[in-house]
């Protein structure tokens, strides 16, 4: 059937996700490669070659491709007490993710460096239930020297605009992303950005006490809005290609909308939990559900979902970045 080889294991789905449709199928199997796929109603039942084992796949299962998640913090090496490879890969596959891309933060190091780089593929040696990448990250003192990660195969370099939660992770001001983008347009590289304007956040009241409202408060659209609107005028700028990250005000969506229109390299990202979460219902207490930039009211999250169904939003990912449970203050319930 193909110069991978001969068919060693047949898929038979009555449901299946081919393109945009989901019907019956055959996938077959050589390798890890996939050889054919056979789509129609008679896929299911059509005949195999003598050998070949069979998974005859149930009414209540969809086969789906596998899912790349490209927003994943491992936080191996240094916080492996948060995870590590083996868990999150493990958890991957059984989540049908065949592939992550691994965040430079919140290992120790962070990935700012080739040395710190090879601490990570070092750590990751041996653990890996899935394939993985690895970010690289644009902090001020490495700038001019981002060529060297990009050399090493790094996917691309994640900049912070505001305080990034880890103090070995510093941010970027105006001037200094503007920097990053003009050197990484220079070889034709990616800069991810946190967007929440850092001004914003800092003349809003801190988060204090239970309430979710407060929170929510502290970290308000505008200061999305504003940051989307710096990295627009920097991709303008520079000709950087630039993605969005994590994507949770959808007032900043006719930006990006006319940006996209425009011609200018970016996309943009959001996450499930924006989709599929609204602040009406966070009960008082339920540290659990903070996260930064935050989960918004319900009508932002119908808005988001257009951006999504429009292309907008190019795509969704998990930003999967778990912490071990006293960090959360479950026995203060205070979201400060």
């Amino acid at each position: 059937m193909s110069a991978h080889g001969v068919p060693e294991i047949v898929f038979r789905a009555r449901r299946a996700v081919i393109g945009a449709e989901v019907v019956p199928a055959t996938v077959t199997v050589s390798g890890g490669i996939i050889l054919a796929v056979e789509t129609g109603p008679a896929a299911p039942t059509s005949p195999t070659p003598a050998g070949t084992d069979v998974v005859d796949l149930g009414d209540d299962v969809v086969l789906l491709p596998g899912l790349v998640d490209t927003h994943v913090h491992v936080n191996e090496p240094g916080r492996t007490d948060w995870e590590g490879f083996a868990s999150a890969t493990r958890a991957a596959a059984c989540g049908g993710v065949t592939t992550l891309i691994d965040m430079p933060l919140n290992s120790s190091p962070v990935t700012t460096g080739p040395a710190a780089l090879d601490a990570k593929l070092a750590s990751a040696t041996g653990k890996l239930h899935v394939d993985a990448g690895f970010w690289g990250g644009a902090v001020p003192e490495n700038l001019g020297r981002l060529r060297e990660l990009w050399d090493r195969g790094v996917f691309g370099f994640k900049c912070f605009l505001l305080h990034s939660g880890i103090d070995e992770f510093p941010p970027l001001d105006d001037v200094q992303m503007l920097a990053a983008m003009e050197e990484i347009a220079g070889f034709g590289g990616l800069l991810i950005v946190h967007a929440e304007d850092a001004g914003t956040i800092d003349a809003q009241p801190p988060p204090s006490g239970p309430t979710y409202a407060g929170f929510l408060e502290s970290r308000p659209v505008a200061a999305e809005v504003r940051a989307v609107a710096q990295v627009i005028d920097g991709v303008r700028r520079t000709g950087c290609r630039t993605h969005i990250l994590h994507l949770s005000a959808a007032d900043a969506l006719p930006l990006i909308r006319d940006a996209k229109a425009e011609g200018l390299p970016l996309t943009v990202e959001t996450c499930p939990h924006y989709l599929s979460l609204f602040s009406e219902e966070i009960q008082p207490g339920a540290t659990h559900y903070k996260c930064c930039p935050p989960i918004r009211e319900a009508g932002n999250r119908e808005r988001l979902w257009e951006g999504l169904r429009d292309g907008t939003i190019d795509l969704v990912v998990s930003d999967h970045s778990p912490c071990v449970p006293e960090l959360k203050r479950f026995d203060s319930g205070d979201f400060g």
